[in-house]
């Protein structure tokens, strides 16, 4: 059986860590800390996704929503 799994040299999705399970679901957690005020309208730093377009998706739904809170 092939190993298909790669290792990446920079990151896929910057400023998030990209994990992919061993049953190869995608997670992506952000780095830094999202402000309180970020937290407190709803962006999450954690997100998971079954392919990486959906998780870079949901990673950019996070991006927008703490970019829409004043500071």
């Amino acid at each position: 059986m092939k190993d298909t799994r790669r290792t990446l040299t920079e990151p896929a999705i910057p400023g998030w860590r990209l994990i992919i399970s061993d049953t190869g679901r995608f997670w992506a957690i952000r780095n830094r800390a999202f402000p309180r005020t970020a937290l407190r309208a709803g962006a999450e730093p954690t997100v998971d996704a079954d392919t990486f377009e959906e998780v870079r998706e949901a990673v950019a739904r996070q991006e927008e929503i703490a970019e829409g809170v004043p500071s």
